[in-house]
């Protein structure tokens, strides 16, 4: 697992958002992007992340960026987590692997001396020109948003 680094152009995407339309890295040219990758819809973590970015989904477009959330779930489980939790951040699945591994945040985990596939919680912040400006791996949920936040407003 080696997630994209600063400087790195990022990957095109197509992916299907549990609102039932589709969401591509073309669509957000022109402005900055932070895509949160997160390992389980539902999770006490991974909701309490959507949820901290969707509460501050005004303050990134006053800033001039966009918000994608991204997780492997079935796009059907991340409807009921938007729909449940309210979120109004953009929310993606990306079912086929094929973004995630682009992106470098799908590997080989261990939690309790056990060893899975899964999601390594990662942000990253996208300039205008599709360049990755700013990444945050093995995220902490704690204060993070509003790390995010300040990194969005500081660059140009």
């Amino acid at each position: 697992m080696h997630p994209l680094q600063a400087g790195e152009a990022a990957p095109a995407f197509l992916l299907p958002l549990a609102d039932g339309g589709t969401i591509q890295i073309e669509d957000f040219r022109g402005r900055k992007l932070v895509i949160f990758f997160y390992p389980k819809a539902d999770t006490q973590a991974c909701t309490r992340e959507a949820v901290e970015f969707s509460a501050a989904k005004a303050d990134f477009a006053a800033a001039g960026t966009e918000l994608l959330g991204i997780s492997h779930d079935p796009v059907r489980k991340q409807q009921k987590f938007v729909a449940k939790h309210g979120l109004t951040t953009a929310i993606a699945s990306d079912e086929s692997l094929d973004m995630l591994n682009a992106y470098g945040v799908w590997g080989e985990k261990q939690m309790y001396g056990r060893t899975y596939l899964g999601i390594e919680r990662t942000t990253l912040l996208i300039d205008g020109k599709g360049v990755v400006a700013r990444v945050w791996s093995k995220v902490r949920v704690a204060n993070h948003v509003a790390e995010v936040l300040e990194a969005a407003r500081a660059l140009a």
